[in-house]
Order: C-alpha cells, then structure tokens, then sequence
C-alpha cells in the first residue's frame, strides 16, 4: 500500500512538472555589458537546482574532509577500549580459572592502558568504572595468592575511584567484598568495621543478610545469628530443610549459652512458637533448665508440646529424639514426679502398653514414687524391648539398685554385670 502511494505520488509531480514546462513561455534576461543573453524559465530552473546539488556536494566533501582528524581520533579510542576490554575480559576469564597471578597481570594492564588513554585526554564516559572493576579484580587476585598487603592497596584504590560521581553503586560492592574477605581471614573485628559502612539499605539485602550472619557466628554471637537467620529464610535464602535446620542449631546455640537461669529464660521466650516445639530445642532447653537450677515446672512444661506430639504422632519423633525426651524427664523426675504428669504417663502407656520406652518411662515414675513392686515390674518387661543400649544400661542400673534394696545381692551382682556389659558395648 505504501508503495503504490509512492508511485501516486510521483505521477502527480510528473504531472505538474509536465504541464508547468509544456505551458511556460517565460525568459530570463541577464544583461552583462555590452552583452545580453535571454535564457528561458526552465532553463533557470534546471541550472539553479544544478548549482545548489553542486553547492551541496562541495560542502559535504569540506565537512567530510574536516571530520577526518576526529575520524582518526575516534577510531583511535574506539581501538584502545576494544583493547582494554579485551584485557578485561582476558583477567575475567583468567579469574574463574583459577590463574589468579595472570588475572592480576592483566588487570593490571587494563590500568595501564586507561591511564595512557586518560594522559593523551581521550579517557571514555565508562573510565572510572573500568578502573574501579580493574582494581576490584587485582585485589580478588591477590586476595586468592594470600597476598593481603597487596589487596588492601588495591581495595584502597577502588573505594578512591568509587568517590567519584561515575561510580555510583561501586562502592557497596566494594564494601561487601571487603566483609567477604575479613571474614575469610577469620577477622570479625574488621569484618565489623567494613560492615558497619554499608548504607542501611544494602545491609538489608540477601547477599548482605548472608555475610552478617557468618559474622555473627565467627563473632560467636548467637542472638544476632539467630535473628538473621530468621531474615533469611523469610527472604527464602535457604531451602526449607536447610532453613529449618540452620535456625535450630542457632536456637540451641543460644540455649547452650546461657549460663543462668535468668538467661535462659530470656533467650527460651525470644524463640519463636515453632522453634520452642522443636524437640532438640526443647530437650535441651529443659536439660539446661534442670542443670541451671530453674523451677522442675517451667522445664516440665517446655517439654509438654514434644510430650503430645509423641502421643498423637508416633513417627513425628525420631528414635534419637524420643530418648531425648525420655532421659530429660527421668532427669527431672530425680526432685519429684509431678502428679499431672504421672497421669499423663500412665494414660500414655495404657494407651500404648505395646511402647516399651513408655513402659519403661512409667517404671522410672514409680520408682521415684517409691513404688518398688510396680516400677520393678515394668522395667522388667520393657527391658527385653529397648533397643538402646543406654536406656537398657540403666534400666538394669535400676534393677540392681532395686534388688539390692531387697536384699537380692545375687540378683543385684547380676543386673550390675549386664549394666557393665551394655556400657561397654555402648563404648566400642
């Protein structure tokens, strides 16, 4: 369509340009003293139309002719930064493959190139950047040669260059690898200095989430790693699995801190629901609790979700949590065995009478009630089904420790020696 309105077009100007020579009967007369000459109206037309097509082909040779040095000089540049970034990417390159020395060099290089380019004045929009990456990656080098004098200088050099308007945003990446690099060094002190002059801003994002929280932990402050590690896995930094995990050895981190029982309480009440009803946490939270010297019932109750978790789903307990949970109650039922929770037990194990560490739970409760017959009774029958040596070890422990209460030193030498064995084979 377009171009059949293109032919449209022309016809029309033939058309009119046709019928403006056929009918134009109009001369020109140039006088020239003593010379006349009549010239007809196209004629004026073709040849002024001539001259102004020459005119302008005159012109655009002069500024063609003109713009040659600039031509030069820009081919020049254009050659020169094609160079350096060839080098660039060369140091890249060397970089990732593990030629730290070689992609010094070439960064290196780099900067002696913009530098010769910058003296001549025919430095580019992009100069102080690419200096700022060169020296970025000549301190990444000797970083990796374990050439720490060397990388300082060169880190030095980019955050001076990162002052400079160009640069806008270079710094904070600037400050991000120098806090990788403390912490590499194993260096919490500076790792904090670095940290501390990041803009707010990026200190909230992921990458920076991530270095705070190895810089809590090299500084062994748990509640800090704790919190950021709460961060992150709201970020989804972390797979599920792996969040879950990291926040629970962060808890008992926190939980293995503590070293009154003024503490510990503040640190139990800091836990978020979810961790307080994981049973590692709370196992070792009513350990500690017990071991600090705190209240039988504020362990007791940190222990009762764990507790009803292992009644309404047996398989949400590993065995190794499971005996967690079973020895720091038998700990706590060494003082007195609270009366709602020998309800609880009893009812536990009438409901499961098939569960021998629930059996065996029962005994222990019986046993501090001096009950001697009854707890006897269940510790007998559920010995022949425990699978854990160090659960069977003092449960014979506590036949011994029965048997000599009557008077049954035959038997009491007995459950000793089996006591023994089960030790020893828990030891190899």
């Amino acid at each position: 369509m377009r171009v059949a309105l293109w032919f449209l077009g022309l016809f029309g100007v033939a058309v009119l340009l046709a019928l403006f020579v056929s009918n134009n009967e109009g001369t020109i007369t140039v006088f020239w003293p003593p010379h006349r000459v009549d010239l007809s109206l196209n004629m004026v037309v073709v040849l002024l139309g001539l001259l102004f097509l020459l005119i302008h082909l005159a012109l655009r040779a002069l500024a063609a002719l003109f713009a040659l040095p600039g031509q030069a000089r820009s081919w020049r540049v254009r050659h020169q930064e094609q160079a350096m970034y060839a080098t660039l990417l060369e140091a890249l390159s060397h970089f990732v493959a593990g030629r730290f020395l070689r992609a010094r060099k070439a960064a290196l290089e780099v900067l002696a190139r913009e530098a010769a380019m910058a003296h001549s004045g025919e430095g580019g929009a992009a100069a102080v950047r690419l200096r700022v990456m060169s020296y970025l990656l000549a301190a990444e080098g000797s970083q990796a040669l374990q050439d720490k004098a060397a990388r300082d200088t060169y880190l030095q050099q980019a955050l001076a260059q990162s002052a400079s308007p160009g640069a806008l945003g270079v710094r904070e990446g600037l400050l991000l690898r120098a806090v990788r690099w403390s912490l590499e060094d194993r260096d919490a002190t500076s790792a904090q200095d670095w940290f501390g002059q990041l803009p707010s801003g990026v200190a909230r994002r992921t990458v920076a989430l991530r270095l705070r929280l190895k810089l809590a932990r090299l500084a062994r402050q748990s509640g800090p790693a704790l919190d950021t590690a709460r961060l992150l896995v709201k970020h989804r930094a972390f797979s599920d699995v792996s969040g879950r995990g990291l926040v629970r050895a962060l808890a008992l981190e926190n939980i293995r801190d503590a070293r009154d029982p003024e503490q510990l309480q503040r640190v139990w009440h800091k836990l978020e629901s979810a961790e307080q009803a994981m049973p590692e946490v709370a196992c070792l939270a009513a350990q500690r609790c017990l071991l600090l010297g705190c209240e039988q019932a504020a362990a007791l109750a940190w222990l009762l979700p764990v507790w009803e978790r292992m009644l309404t789903a047996p398989e949400g307990l590993t065995p190794s949590q499971k005996m967690s949970l079973v020895q720091v109650l038998e700990a706590a039922f060494a003082s007195a065995v609270d009366s709602a929770w020998l309800v609880r037990i009893e009812q536990a194990q009438m409901a499961q009478p098939g569960d021998a560490v629930l059996q065996y739970l029962a005994g222990v409760a019986c046993l501090h009630l001096e009950l001697w017959g009854k707890a006897q009774q269940l510790i007998k029958q559920a010995l022949p089904r425990l699978h854990d040596h160090r659960l069977a070890a003092r449960a014979w422990l506590m036949l011994a420790d029965l048997a000599q209460r009557q008077g049954d030193s035959e038997h009491a030498a007995s459950a000793w020696q089996q006591a023994a064995q089960l030790a020893l084979r828990q030891d190899d």
